[in-house]
């Protein structure tokens, strides 16, 4: 056993600035819904971490032809909706929950056999949150205790559903509004919390009929998707490190260039101010239909918050950072409604 030690030293301010690789998120799905559009995607800013590559090799097994010439630049030749093909074995998701989730919604509608599965983390995680809504569609799915792997076979035709999610997230939303691309009708989804809509402003992207309210979506099965090309901004939940690493160091002053701004997805920015912050928000524009920003942050002492509930959903994935930053604030920061850490790939809490 090889034995080891290290020597950390206080790193001091935190100054510069930075260009942040892409968001997960949104990379995730511009794979999936490229692969089922017509025509080829050519996708820049692409996230090439594991989860999202676990991804590109589902979507290869399924027939698909992506290509990678650049380390961040993936170009997917499209089969259409009904192009996908039977695959040779096993669909292996790795430690990607989003990858699993989404795509048992995405193969529900096929006319083939198929098998998810995932590294022993990922089949230790419950499934059942997108498994029941799937099964009120008639999709035929089998599992181990609501775990993966998930067998998924094929059915005559998907219904169209109404269905309330009963957690806020935006894993099984979207697992519903893929699946609904194959129902016959119209498939709503409402929800109680705002959560991301990447999978809304993506489907929107690829010019496909989607009808977004404050508190519901609806797709109509039939349509079909059309190839576009992707910039893909950087990812805000990595960013929210190198936030917090300026925000609590003393004398820094930091700029991360190019960041996703997706309201959904900002109440890490917003929790920080509340704790007081220095954060400036500039340079804003779009990606395609995604909000992008320059973020620039300085030391300023903080202060102990109670985070509210509806803030939640709009930053669960910073949490574990957000709580570095209340062990430097001053006074007691207090969060609740956050069980969905405990049923990440980790316990998030513990």
């Amino acid at each position: 056993m090889l034995n080891a030690s290290w020597t950390i030293q206080p790193g001091g301010s935190v100054c510069g600035s930075l260009n942040i690789p892409g968001d997960k998120s949104i990379s995730h799905r511009a794979v999936m819904l490229g692969a089922i559009a017509e025509g080829t995607t050519e996708v820049s800013g692409f996230l090439t971490g594991l989860d999202c590559l676990a991804t590109i090799n589902v979507m290869r097994a399924l027939g698909v032809a992506i290509e990678q010439p650049g380390h961040d630049t993936v170009i997917i030749h499209g089969v259409g909706k009904q192009g996908l093909r039977v695959p040779d074995g096993l669909l292996d998701c790795g430690n990607s929950g989003t990858s699993i989730r989404l795509l048992t919604g995405l193969l529900a509608g096929q006319s083939f056999m198929s098998v998810l599965t995932g590294d022993d983390s990922l089949q230790r995680r419950p499934m059942a949150r997108v498994l029941d809504p799937l099964a009120l569609m008639s999709a035929d799915i089998h599992s181990h205790d609501n775990r993966a792997p998930l067998t998924i076979k094929p059915v005559e035709q998907l219904n169209a559903i109404e269905y309330n999610l009963p957690v806020a997230s935006a894993q099984v939303k979207s697992c519903v509004l893929l699946a609904g691309l194959y129902a016959q009708g119209q498939t709503l989804v409402y929800e109680s919390a705002v959560t991301r809509d990447h999978t809304e402003r993506m489907l929107q992207a690829f010019d496909y009929p989607i009808e977004c309210q404050q508190d519901r979506v609806a797709v109509v099965g039939g349509a079909s998707l059309k190839a576009c090309q992707i910039t893909i901004p950087a990812d805000l939940s990595s960013a929210a490190f190198f936030m917090v690493a300026a925000a609590i160091s003393p004398n820094s002053d930091l700029i991360l260039k190019n960041v996703g701004i997706n309201p959904t997805r900002t109440g890490v920015i917003t929790l920080l101010q509340m704790m007081g912050a220095d954060i400036e928000i500039s340079n804003e524009r779009h990606y395609l239909s995604e909000s992008v920003a320059d973020i620039r942050v300085k030391y300023a002492p903080l202060t102990g918050i109670t985070i509210p509930t509806d803030l939640v959903p709009l930053s669960i994935d910073e949490f574990p950072i957000l709580f570095i930053a209340a062990a430097c604030a001053e006074g007691e920061t207090v969060l609740t409604g956050a069980e969905e850490l405990r049923v990440k790939e980790s316990d998030r809490i513990q």
